[in-house]
């Protein structure tokens, strides 16, 4: 079956097609035990090996499952090679974006397409180990709604890759308040109704752990396997870290503020009038009493332009209050466009 260039591995080998014995079914409110969600983009030559080997993992685990890859738009062999591996185990399904729209939307659709009652994300590269799956799930079993890896041996170079990556993690556990160690690590497990409530936009999945914390979740974390990636290209880079503190600042707003943005924005102006009227209340006390020109003083202009901005500030945070019933009231809109799905 497999073609020309990359092949695609054969899933025949795997067990016969696991069915959910009628005890898990019963308990079970979703239609299957397990989906994993694979976000790709250009990896042909890794993800009918990834395929391969997530069958063999989840066929041993004796529950339903199924495999949700999210293509981001690839423009190489992906999406044709997913396509064969779909033919040989329909278990496996394909998401097809229209073009890329990037990893955080990527998730958000596999999210929206997941029918397990736990649902495991991780990348496409073969730098998880599909072989984590289990031990993830069994720590979602001891009443944890998300468990999230942590690569502590990670295979990557450490000036480009870890060192900003630990700077992140410890700035990003100090601002949320959600102590992980690897925030980057895709490879998490979530309880269903977490993975359906998850709002992502932007690029907002690294910080999955920390919107969901906001939902009240219990968070755990467990060390799992790295491995050097040996086919394409890494599409991360230095500049990953501007937009992670760019991000961060959004985050640190919905998990404080997004549901009364009053209070950030209306503290400032508060604070920005009270400071512009206790500087003009000086000035009219040495110009009333001690006879102080104010003509040639810009600290006057200081003193009207703080109360402006105070003025504008509460305003601001007034429109915003408005806007956020408007958004927690309408109907959400999705951060993707799909062009065709298999098996779904």
């Amino acid at each position: 079956m497999a073609s020309a260039g990359v092949g695609v591995p054969d899933l025949n080998g795997a067990a016969a097609a696991g069915t959910m014995r009628p005890m898990e079914a019963s308990a079970n409110p979703w239609s299957l035990g397990i989906s994993v969600v694979v976000p790709v983009f250009n990896e042909e030559g890794s993800v009918g090996e990834l395929a391969r080997r997530l069958v063999a993992v989840l066929e041993a685990m004796g529950t339903t499952w199924e495999v949700v890859f999210v293509d981001d738009g690839s423009r190489d062999r992906t999406v044709e090679i997913l396509r064969q591996v779909n033919l040989q185990e329909p278990r496996v399904k394909l998401v097809r974006f229209r073009r890329n729209f990037g990893q955080t939307a990527a998730l958000a659709a596999g999210f929206d397409f997941a029918a397990g009652e736990i649902v495991v994300t991780m990348d496409g590269d073969l730098q998880n180990d599909p072989a984590d799956i289990p031990r993830l799930v069994a720590k979602i079993g001891e009443g944890f709604d998300l468990v999230n890896g942590w690569r502590v041996k990670r295979q990557d170079t450490f000036l480009t890759r870890r060192l900003p990556s630990m700077i992140a993690n410890s700035l990003i556990s100090f601002i949320t308040g959600v102590k992980l160690h690897d925030y980057g690590c895709t490879l998490k497990a979530f309880r269903h109704e977490v993975a359906k409530h998850v709002s992502l936009y932007g690029e907002l999945h690294r910080f999955i752990p920390a919107i969901a914390s906001g939902m009240g979740v219990e968070v755990a974390e467990i060390p799992v396997n790295h491995h050097p990636r040996t086919t394409g290209k890494s599409k991360y880079g230095l500049f990953r870290t501007v937009k992670v503190l760019l991000d961060l600042i959004t985050v640190k707003f919905l998990l404080s503020y997004s549901t009364r943005p009053i209070h950030i924005f209306g503290l400032i102006g508060l604070m920005s009038a009270a400071v512009g009227a206790v500087i003009g209340g000086w000035l009219s006390y040495q110009r009333l009493f001690q006879r102080v020109p104010l003509s040639n003083r810009p600290i006057l202009f200081l003193a009207v332009l703080l109360v402006i901005v105070g003025v504008q500030f509460v305003t601001m945070g007034l429109l915003a209050e408005l806007q956020t019933r408007i958004y927690h009231e309408s109907k959400k809109r999705p951060t993707y466009m799909v062009r065709e799905t298999l098996g779904l």
